[in-house]
């Protein structure tokens, strides 16, 4: 009998959506799927299957990963933020020729209630903190509080799954180290007990960390957001049995 080699996806992830796609394709015998993390965090959860951690070197660096591991296929599931990747992963499929999809979950959106700001720079989210809020939670990656750090006559409670290295030199801040989903209950409490009177976040979009959204709209509190980077141009699946139709596609031709 003929023996058949297991056709290889790739998986640029990090996200939920990832780990759960991961899950699903690591138990067939004719898949195999490797799932790249960018390493950002010190203990990372892995996702089931092949697990490789770091970057590719830019685009050519990822173009002869593809070639080298002979990928058939690849979903980006990166963070919405991760803009760099993504077009990366854009021209390196592009210059090898295998297909890519973008699997990316919904943006949020506004609703009836809601008091958002949106902006496209964290310096524009300083300005407007700087004339408007004195009690401030900074729900943004630990990476990216250094703007917000010369706003001396703002409290802020920063939320971070790790310690930011180095920490920025805020002059009045608290520090909470957690990993979401946190439930509005919860985030209802924290904005309570912090006197919160502004939310600063990336428009992330999808169920896990919205409750924060819920709770702001119900206390009212403002929420200074920032959207999303552009991405290229490509096919998008907006949920993992989306992403495995398409990927049932690409690979039956």
């Amino acid at each position: 009998m003929p023996v058949f080699a297991p056709l290889t996806v790739l998986i640029l992830g990090g996200t939920r959506e990832a780990y759960a796609l991961a899950s699903v394709l690591a138990g067939r015998p004719d898949i195999r799927v490797i799932s790249s993390l960018v390493g950002r965090t010190a203990r990372p959860r892995l996702p089931q299957g092949e697990v490789r951690i770091g970057g590719f070197g830019g685009e050519d660096g990822l173009a002869a990963y593809l070639r080298e591991h002979g990928v058939r296929a690849v979903i980006d599931a990166t963070h919405p933020f991760a803009a760099r990747i993504g077009w990366n992963a854009a021209a390196a499929c592009g210059k090898v020729a295998v297909p890519l999809i973008r699997l990316e979950r919904p943006a949020w959106r506004p609703v009836d209630g809601d008091d958002w700001i949106e902006i496209d720079d964290w310096h524009d989210a300083a300005a407007i903190l700087d004339k408007r809020a004195r009690r401030v939670l900074l729900a943004l990656g630990r990476q990216e509080l250094a703007p917000f750090s010369g706003l001396d006559d703002i409290w802020f409670l920063i939320r971070s799954v790790e310690a930011p290295r180095p920490m920025p030199p805020f002059r009045r801040a608290e520090i909470i180290l957690a990993r979401g989903p946190f439930s509005v209950t919860d985030e209802r409490n924290l904005l309570r007990s912090r006197r919160i009177d502004t939310i600063v976040c990336k428009n992330s979009g999808g169920q896990a960390t919205d409750a924060k959204l819920a709770a702001a709209r119900e206390l009212g509190v403002r929420v200074v957001i920032r959207r999303r980077p552009t991405r290229p141009d490509l096919p998008i699946a907006i949920s993992t049995d989306e992403a495995l139709a398409w990927l049932r596609s690409v690979t039956d031709r």
